[in-house]
Formats: C-alpha cells, structure tokens, sequence
C-alpha cells in the first residue's frame, strides 16, 4: 500500500462525530473503488459495531495484535459494505495501556503490525479513542496523516490547540512523516446561526488547514448506527451520504497533489 494513505481521525473530547466519520469516509472510500481497513483501536468498539462486527465475533482483535503480537491479517473482518474491512476493537483494550506501557518500542506496536500485514489495502484508516493516550500516541505514530473532526458547536475550539500541539510533539518525536490533511466541521446545522459563526471561527483560525467539505448535522448520519450500516448504504441519497462521499473526494485529490 501506499504508506502515505494511513489516517488517524482524532480528536480527545468526545461527541465531535470522530467515530461517525471513520465509519463513513472509510465507507465513501470504498464506494469510490479504494480497498479500505478501518482499525478500531477505541476500547468502546463503537466503528466495529457500526459496520455489524458483533460483540461475540471479536475472538480476535486489536487487542490481540497489540499485546500479543497477532498478525492484524488474522483479526480483520468483512463487513456488508464492498472493499471495507475492519480490525475490531475489544472492551480489554482499555486495559492494553498498560500491559504494553513498559514494553520496548511501545509507541511503534501498531505501526509495525501495519508494515507487516496491510499491504493488500490502498487506505487504512484509524479510529482513535477520545483521549490522548498511548493508544492514540500509536495511532499517531503509524498514520502518515491526521484528520480532526471539530463538531459546529458552542467551545468548539476548546482543546484544538491542545491536540494540535500533540500531533506536532509525535512528529517531533517519533513519527517525522507525520502530516495534517486537516480539520473538518460536523454536526453542521444550517438553521442555526451558532453554527455559521463557528465554521467562520475556525476557518479564521486555520484558514486552508480546514476541510471545504462541511458535514451536516443530518438525521439519516444518525439513524444508521443502529441498523449496523454507513449512512452511504443506509441512505445513498441523503445530504448526510452525499457530504461523506464529497469529502471523500476532496481527501482523495488532497492525496494526489500531494504526491
């Protein structure tokens, strides 16, 4: 695979629409023909239960690839959805921090295991957990770039600098190739006149670093989860589909320029 095309969605507050848009960009990717893996690595597990993994089809997981060293070829499953395969999360994995944290080499666990076993994939995309851990710092030291979904709401750009300051210390430190492909806005409601002078907040702030792409707050987005499904099988036609699958066009000329 291309290493340039591993993502971490990231982002420590909670309720930001970070699990919400791992599952359906990664879902947009695919419909767009790219072979995706989505590696839940968020002891909540809720992108592997948002792409139908049940609780009692996860004898292997992530896990298993972090404290024993499990090839993640052994731990991926299929979903529903073409071209999108998903290494499961495990509600042990809260305890992961700190069976590894004394191991050597503890922050690159998860980049190796990708070096070793996702060649077959033109993305992989990484579901962070809402916290600055060393599970993320893993994230972050295996992706080649970042994504941070920043909800349109009311202290939206409390803990951003926070977080930006993070992802620049990991490439600092153990991840130089590390780059932001940016911050995008969700939960976007046009009738809401907050929400415009969010998004103009944070365009002022970040300028080109922000997404063009703006995902809206769509009722269609949040009804999918709970049957198992993205909301581009769950509604092609909604707005809600319609945003993922543009922005995943905009990531994929991003990544093309780029190169």
């Amino acid at each position: 695979m291309n290493p340039d095309r591993i993502i971490a969605i990231v982002n420590q507050k909670g309720g930001v629409g970070k699990t919400t848009t791992s599952i359906n960009l990664a879902a947009a990717l695919a419909a767009k023909g790219m072979r995706v893996l989505l590696i839940d690595i968020d002891p909540q597990g809720n992108a592997s239960t948002g792409l139908g993994i049940s609780r009692a089809d996860r004898q292997k997981t992530i896990y298993n690839v972090l404290t024993d060293g499990l090839p993640i070829d052994e731990a991926i499953k299929e979903t529903d959805v073409p071209n999108l395969s998903v290494l499961p999360s495990h509600i042990d994995l809260s305890a992961a921090e700190m069976e590894i944290g004394h191991a050597e080499g503890r922050t690159r666990i998860l980049r190796d295991a990708i070096a070793e076993s996702a060649s077959q994939f033109d993305y992989v995309m990484i579901d962070c957990p809402p916290s600055l851990n060393l599970l993320t710092i893993n994230a972050l030291s295996a992706a080649r770039s970042v994504i941070v979904p920043l909800q349109c709401e009311f202290y939206a750009l409390e803990g951003l600098s926070q977080l930006l300051k993070t992802v620049e210390m990991a490439k600092a430190s153990i991840n130089p190739a590390l780059a932001m492909d940016g911050v995008m806005l969700t939960m976007y409601d046009r009738r809401n006149r907050l929400s415009a002078q969010v998004a103009e907040d944070v365009r002022t702030h970040l300028g080109r670093a922000v997404f063009e792409t703006i995902i809206p707050r769509n009722v269609r987005i949040a009804e999918s989860p709970s049957f198992a499904q993205s909301v581009i099988e769950y509604a092609p036609n909604s707005k809600g589909a319609k945003a993922y699958l543009d922005l995943a066009d905009e990531l994929l000329k991003k990544h093309r320029n780029r190169n």
